[in-house]
């Protein structure tokens, strides 16, 4: 007679899960504080510098609207 196999138990797979989850987080590489800090003034400098972008042309934008616009009013 075939021996059958036992399925395993929702609490064995949720154990099995942790304890994977557990060693995917032992092989992560966390950046150092410099790292952390370099990383954090770039994204602040491209920020800054995308906004400024952003801010020149609505401003170049809403000027040539007003010349559009005034324009037709004489």
């Amino acid at each position: 007679m075939a021996e059958v196999k036992k399925k395993p138990s929702v609490f064995s797979k949720i154990s099995s899960f942790f304890r994977s989850c557990v060693g995917e987080i032992k092989k992560i590489t966390w950046p150092t504080p410099a790292q952390t800090s370099k990383n954090f003034g770039i994204v602040v400098v491209v920020i800054l510098i995308a906004g400024l972008f952003i801010y020149g042309l609505d401003r170049g934008l809403y000027a040539l609207l007003n010349l559009v616009m005034s324009t037709g009013t004489h």
